[in-house]
């Protein structure tokens, strides 16, 4: 028998409120999605973090599960807090969508200085605007059409002018008989390629010739503005991934697409959505007209790939994950619902393998780690992260999932990159912290995380086993010790108290917390080391390694070597290069040459399946670990 379900959906506005029928056996969150109502579940509903609290209101609060009890701690179960994933309500309730932290102003990595500091490449991007005189038709007996004799103005046959121009043709060429101006797009800019008509427009537009290069991420999305002659950035905008409310990381969405044939296309309205958004907010900000944006590369992992395009990734997250096509596209902007031009070209780089995706093929043209007569390294640090190691030579790439635990997920007092995040720690007779914005302390995001448990290592509160080391508490500085202890059977560390730095409430660092570092360092540095292992190249023969993604620029270096996030390599051969995945977007938007070495790149790079490697395990069960004090 169903279960009447009140969910109050917004904590400022007692009214908003929605009354589902919740049926039997399913959660609050499931519900809840169903009903378009967003209950952010960072780790896809598997009960592993505390995104979906619900607050009961009324009627009676169901016991705690085991993991309500692990995730959110005796004092908010005691207050009626639940994971709406763990909860399936027996008799009617209301309940309150807890309210989340105050994460403003998050620190997303934008698109970076831009493609003239490569240098060295000559703009070519395809897009050519011409104004054209037409012939109308004029006699009744000599019978033929106005795209005929667009086509024949142009140089081209009718069947390369785009659908979508057709709708505004006939006007276009009355309206202004003098000309008009043809735009445009010759894949591959090669003298003999086909040209493809992508718009006509009255009288002279051929200033007007603009792109976007899109980075679609796991966890953000930036998108880049950029005019198509000089290679000039107009405009950047970025946000989170809409689509994080179904899960954190790559194998929670794959499974909530999974779970429901319409959940893809939940999954693609969103990400669309955005992007038009993204449109709406870049035409403001640089007084580019919509219809002036012509062509549009996007860069973004398999998953994210296959997505935008509709494609069910559900094999992607099987093996032998297996991606259903990886080769490069380019179609109309209308066929995704972008508010372009509707024939304007979205380009999507290809693809290497099931979890390395065009970033990473981005990333290694930003990097230019083709060009190299020395092996370098390339690490993008995100949710998906991938690794990169070559030279002119040779290149090899793997998947590193990392997994949203740098981002503040799965961490008892994580939160992501925004103001009052714990941003810098330091450890010495006590735990001193610095928070984006100097404002209150609210939570720990990813770089405060690896400088805090760099830190406790260093101060002898941590073992390189990752153990909180509760028994010798006695032999740290007084203000340490008093940090450090057990609450139950949980050892933690009171990293601040209320009143400390701002906080309201007590910020910990549990040994559960600790786990996630290791488990989420582990899969980086394990990816690195295979890939090194696999190429036969030691730390000595590195000549630099470079750090890309949204997370590699904000932390430290110095807690990424002591942790064995990245080799111990000397802190002048480790570079941080910004958004490379977008510069390399930029850089296949603004050269059709660019465009075209991304697929020979695509098959050119080895990808290193982990899994599947028969010393993959020995290498990850070492990485877990801290290296050991010298």
């Amino acid at each position: 028998m169903a279960v009447a379900l009140t969910i109050l959906t917004d904590p400022r506005e007692p009214a908003a409120r929605r009354a589902l029928s919740l049926p039997p056996g399913t959660s609050i969150l499931k519900a809840a999605h169903a009903a378009g109502i967003d209950i952010t579940a960072t780790c896809g509903g598997r009960g592993r973090c505390t995104s979906c609290r619900v607050k009961f209101v009324t009627g009676a609060v169901p016991p705690p599960t085991i993991m309500d009890e692990v995730q959110l701690g005796d004092d908010q179960v005691r207050e009626g807090y639940r994971l709406s994933c763990q909860c399936l309500p027996s008799e009617a309730v209301t309940v309150q969508v807890a309210p989340p932290l105050e994460e403003q102003s998050f620190q997303i990595l934008g698109a970076g200085a831009g493609v003239k500091q490569l240098g060295r490449v000559a703009i070519e991007s395809g897009i050519r605007k011409q104004v054209v005189k037409v012939s109308l038709p004029r006699e009744e007996h000599h019978q033929t059409s106005d795209l005929e004799q667009l086509a024949a103005a142009v140089g081209v046959a009718p069947s390369d002018v785009g659908v979508g121009v057709l709708h505004g043709l006939p006007a276009a060429l009355r309206d202004d008989p003098i000309g008009v101006t043809v735009t445009t797009f010759t894949p591959g800019g090669g003298a003999h390629a086909r040209q493809q008509v992508l718009a006509v427009e009255r009288g002279d537009t051929a200033g007007m010739k603009f792109g976007l290069a899109i980075d679609v991420g796991t966890t953000s999305v930036v998108t880049t503005l950029l005019e198509l002659e000089s290679g000039e950035q107009l405009a950047t905008v970025s946000s989170l991934n809409p689509q994080s409310v179904f899960g954190g990381d790559l194998m929670s969405r794959i499974a909530f697409a999974q779970f429901n044939p319409g959940n893809l296309r939940k999954l693609q309205t969103r990400i669309v959505g955005l992007l038009n958004q993204h449109i709406g907010e870049i035409c403001r900000e640089s007084g580019v007209l919509p219809k002036w944006i012509y062509k549009v590369v996007v860069v973004g992992n398999t998953c994210m790939h296959h997505i935008l395009l509709g494609i069910d990734p559900s094999h992607v997250g099987l093996a032998p994950y297996a991606p259903v096509m990886r080769h490069a596209v380019a179609l109309p902007a209308r066929e995704l619902f972008l508010k372009l031009q509707p024939e304007a070209r979205v380009c999507l780089l290809p693809i290497v393998a099931g979890f390395v995706g065009a970033d990473a093929i981005a990333v290694t043209l930003a990097t230019r780690l083709y060009e190299s007569a020395e092996v370098r390294i390339a690490v993008d640090i995100g949710t998906n992260g991938e690794v990169i190691l070559g030279s002119r030579d040779r290149l090899w790439a793997c998947s590193a999932p990392a997994g949203p635990a740098f981002e503040g997920a799965q961490i008892r007092h994580g939160m992501r990159g925004a103001l009052g995040a714990i941003d810098r720690v330091s450890v010495d007779d006590d735990i001193r912290v610095h928070t984006i914005g100097e404002t209150d302390a609210l939570g720990v995001c990813g770089s405060g995380l690896l400088d805090l448990v760099a830190g406790l290592l260093d101060a002898g509160v941590i073992d390189w086993t990752g153990l909180i080391q509760v028994e010798a508490r006695d032999a740290l500085p007084p203000k340490l010790r008093e940090r450090v202890g057990r609450r139950g059977e949980e050892r933690q560390v009171v990293v601040l108290r209320p009143g400390e730095a701002g906080a309201h409430q007590e910020i910990i660092l549990t040994q559960d917390d600790v786990r996630q570092v290791q488990l989420a360092k582990g899969a980086i540095a394990s990816g690195v080391a295979m890939l090194q292992h696999v190429a036969g190249i030691p730390n000595e023969r590195v000549a630099e390694l470079l750090l890309a993604g949204g997370f590699g620029n904000y932390l430290s270096i110095r807690s990424a070597v002591r942790l064995g996030l990245i080799p111990p390599l000397p802190e002048e051969k480790i570079r941080y290069v910004g958004n490379a995945a977008s510069l390399g977007a930029q850089l296949c938007l603004l050269s059709e040459t660019e465009r075209g070495r991304a697929e020979y790149l695509a098959a050119r790079i080895e990808h290193v399946s982990l899994a599947a490697h028969p010393d993959f395990e020995a290498i990850f069960v070492e990485a877990m670990n801290f290296p050991r004090p010298s």
